[in-house]
């Protein structure tokens, strides 16, 4: 079950829990930016909100990623 989703013209938006300071938005942005498929990751970290461009990769290779770094998907944004 593919939770988050929500596009955008620019990418897809992802809400990531637990992420709180620089090393958080890197972990992320690096373990996202290893994906085929993915040409850019946007991470606001006040909000959670992660924006990943690209095309021909799925919610749960996002998941996995997110995962692999330490956090979790959290919903929709």
């Amino acid at each position: 079950m593919a939770t988050a989703e929500a596009g955008t013209a620019d990418g897809k938006v992802y809400s990531v829990s637990g992420m709180t300071c620089g090393h958080c938005v890197s972990s992320v942005s690096g373990e996202i930016g290893k994906i085929g498929g993915v040409t850019g990751v946007a991470v606001d970290l006040p909000t959670g909100a992660v924006t990943v461009s690209g095309s021909g990769f799925t919610d749960e290779e996002i998941r996995a990623a997110v995962e692999q770094a330490g956090y979790a998907l959290a919903g929709r944004s």
